[in-house]
């Protein structure tokens, strides 16, 4: 960090107690601690919530954008009109961005970066967003013309995703160590293992924030996270790993603390395809192994809200399906026994570095251990994770959050990892894609949520709570996390 150094001239005596106070206004360093690193900075070609993280807002924007209230709102794109059937938006972008490296930013960038996305080849994990593009029109530099195969009542919500920023050709084959976008700050320094710097961009077309350097720290280790806060190495865990030091955190007037929540919908991920886990009936019994109260004060803490689903609980259209997977061993026994498995079987259950997945994960194997259910506990990294278990869907049962804003319609792609295939569920999700009117999309979303929670697709536990700690002075942190993202745009220390 910084230090500010004063020289022994008369006027620093005369005045020094208003210079420290002009010096500490103007503090425009902050150091912000995560658990897990990110294996890259391309947002557009991984699924790693640390990615965005560290580039959402910050490098790399899109033609709409979350907010911290979970709003969706302009951003490259200034404005959009949307044809009478739902199927074209003429997009309106912003005139005078430029790239970090100084080209500018138009209309043959946005065809580019959703092209890419949707192409045979494209690496972007999330391509089921733009399976509905029919095609992208340059109408001139600031004007794209967007036509869909059929009405998407969340398009626009789409395009807010970490997947969907904007990309140049220029800087594309660089972009997962040097990444060029857009946003109010620029990539400036990684140092693999420790950290990641940002600078702010004197360039950046929108309001200039008030930070002019931020560092991201990575700390695994819940121990070592307290003790980098206890001695201000860092300013902000912008996810705390140890839920158990909080009240410690409370007590201490350097230091606030700041509860809210997330999108992630934190679950017993099954692999539909592998046997026994391709029974109905095996699914059900592990659903009714899980006492999902114990896995949240056990590993969290009492910080979580109990799902039955894979739907976040402060939606509108959230429905508590809690009781069809309610904690009974003895249910859970005779449903193995019912399956073929009277005498439980063995399997894997891989466990990436949160503290949600590791001390969860000696819960539930416990729990899973009461029905005859052996679990064998692979410890993993979090590029190991992705690699074997997202990508190779080598696994039995892991424990995951899933971070992305309402993401339901995962389920509707058998290809992904837990690899779950219903014909109702994905003529469903077609249906509510097509559908624009609140109230009937509320109910198709509750439908949705009903049909994986009595298919018993993965083991339904508990809502990630977002729990921050921060210095004192700190504001303009998100209390909630809409997305995976630590908007440093509104970030600043108080005088």
């Amino acid at each position: 960090m910084t230090q500010h150094l004063f020289r022994p001239f008369v006027t620093a005596v005369v005045f020094g107690a208003s210079m420290l106070a002009s010096q500490a206004a103007a503090k425009s360093d902050i150091t912000i601690a995560m658990q897990l690193e990110p294996p890259h900075l391309d947002p557009t070609s991984a699924a790693a919530q640390a990615i965005d993280s560290v580039v959402y807002a910050n490098i790399f924007e899109g033609l709409t954008r979350f907010m911290g209230d979970g709003s969706v709102v302009p951003g490259l794109a200034e404005s959009w009109e949307i044809s009478d059937d739902g199927t074209v938006y003429t997009f309106k972008l912003r005139d005078g961005v430029t790239f970090h490296d100084g080209t500018s930013m138009d209309a043959e960038d946005v065809k580019f970066s959703l092209d890419r996305a949707l192409a045979e080849d494209s690496a972007n994990a999330q391509k089921a967003l733009f399976a509905g593009i029919e095609s992208v029109e340059v109408v001139d530099p600031l004007t794209v013309k967007v036509t869909l195969s059929a009405p998407n009542g969340n398009f626009l919500f789409n395009l807010a995703w970490g997947d969907a920023v904007i990309v140049a050709p220029e800087s594309i084959e660089n972009i997962k160590t040097n990444p060029v976008g857009t946003g109010a700050f620029t990539f400036a320094d990684w140092v693999q293992g420790d950290s990641i710097t940002l600078n702010r961009n004197p360039d950046y077309w929108g309001e200039q924030p008030a930070l002019e350097t931020a560092t991201f720290k990575f700390i695994s280790d819940p121990t070592a996270a307290f003790a980098a806060m206890m001695a201000e190495d860092v300013d902000v865990f912008d996810i705390y790993p140890a839920p158990e030091n909080l009240p410690q955190f409370e007590a201490d007037p350097r230091f606030q603390v700041l509860i809210g929540s997330t999108e992630g919908e934190t679950i017993l991920s099954t692999n539909n395809k592998q046997a026994p886990f391709d029974d109905i009936l095996v699914r059900q019994a592990l659903a009714h192994a899980i006492d999902r109260q114990a896995i949240i004060d056990g590993a969290m803490f009492g910080y979580g809200t109990p799902i039955g689903t894979h739907f976040a609980p402060h939606n509108p259209a959230y429905v508590d399906l809690t009781g069809g997977s309610a904690h009974d061993p003895e249910k859970a026994k005779a449903l193995l026994a019912e399956a073929g498995y009277p005498d439980g079987f063995e399997t894997t259950l891989h466990l990436p570095p949160p503290s949600y997945a590791r001390r969860g994960g000696e819960i539930i194997a416990a729990q899973l251990a009461d029905i005859g259910i052996k679990a064998e506990i692979i410890n993993v990294e979090w590029a190991q994770w992705l690699e074997s278990v997202f990508k190779g869907k080598d696994f039995g049962l892991t424990i995951v959050s899933h971070t992305e804003p309402m993401d339901i319609g995962i389920y509707a792609r058998p290809d992904y990892y837990f690899q779950y295939e219903s014909t109702d569920f994905q003529a469903l999700m077609e249906t509510l894609n097509a559908t624009t009117d609140p109230e009937e999309r509320a109910r198709l979303l509750g439908e949705a949520q009903r049909l994986i929670a009595n298919d018993y697709v993965n083991g339904y536990l508990f809502q990630l709570a977002k729990l921050g700690v921060a210095r004192a002075g700190v504001q303009g942190l998100w209390e909630n996390a809409p997305t995976a993202a630590i908007d440093l745009s509104a970030i600043s220390w108080s005088e």
